[in-house]
């Protein structure tokens, strides 16, 4: 019985940088409604170079870096920093950033010209962005979310980014404000590696973001944008969770490797 995946045909100009000359696919099943130019196909058909790129190396290192900035680094060392506000921790520049905008700690309106793609969570000329992007050997594609607080509502003003690399799916949920809907999950498909908010009062309450950590049940929580608030409210809400404190700011995480029970990794930093 043939298996039907998802690829991704990458409709002109719906992506603002970088996109490869052949389809990617996608290996978390996003739904196809929810992204420009999707058709079914079949894994009987001979893989695509994207897949066997990926077949060289399976790592992906995370690191964190302040506030709501990871920098995730594929196999081939393609770099993204996620919620970029201009700070990567040193060195040279990522090749990708992604921002949301609720807060300026999370986005610039400057980011290095040495960046290839800048990929904003919100579309400036109004409605959803919609981004789906290859850089190297990473698919990047994003959920829009609304902002919804404290009495401000904006459709579409943020994102949930899935960053797709050596058959690994990681999501960060951004600065988000409100629970997710059926579509929303359908659309977000499977995550390996979660990344939340765990601060409970700018985002979502601490019990809304443990909903949300136990409906995707990845294999891989790491909080972000924290403050000064206690992470054992957190993990109250996810109590089948493992816990692993770490004193280092990076993991080495593969598809080989991901733990049998769904674990909270706190990584130095946060």
């Amino acid at each position: 019985m043939r298996r039907l995946i998802l690829t991704l045909l990458l409709a002109l100009g719906c992506a603002p940088a970088a996109l490869a000359q052949e389809a990617p696919i996608s290996t978390c099943l996003a739904i196809a409604e929810r992204l420009p130019g999707v058709r079914y196909a079949s894994l009987d058909e001979p893989p695509a170079p994207w897949r066997v790129a990926q077949a060289g190396g399976d790592q992906v290192t995370i690191t964190y870096i302040h506030h709501s900035t990871y920098m995730i680094e594929s196999a081939e060392g393609v770099r993204i920093a996620t919620d970029y506000s201009g700070y990567h921790g040193g060195g040279e520049p990522p090749d990708v950033v992604t921002m949301n905008k609720a807060h300026s700690t999370h986005f610039t309106d400057h980011p290095d010209p040495a960046i290839s793609t800048v990929l904003r969570g919100w579309n400036p000329e109004g409605g959803p962005a919609t981004h789906a992007v290859t850089v190297g050997d990473v698919l990047i594609r994003n959920v829009p979310t609304d902002i919804n607080r404290f009495g401000t509502f904006e459709a579409d003003g943020n994102s949930i980014f899935i960053v797709e690399a050596s058959g690994l799916c990681i999501g960060h949920l951004g600065h988000l404000h409100h629970k997710l809907t059926a579509e929303d999950y359908a659309a977000i498909g499977r995550l390996d590696v979660l990344m939340v908010p765990v601060d409970g009062s700018w985002t979502m309450s601490q019990s809304g973001m443990g909903e949300i950590a136990q409906r995707l049940h990845s294999s891989v929580v790491l909080p972000m944008h924290r403050f000064r608030t206690p992470i054992e409210r957190f993990l109250e809400q996810i109590p089948d969770f493992a816990v692993e404190r770490r004193a280092e700011a990076s993991i080495t995480l593969s598809a080989r490797t991901l733990p049998r029970q769904p674990t909270v990794v706190i990584l130095d930093g946060v």
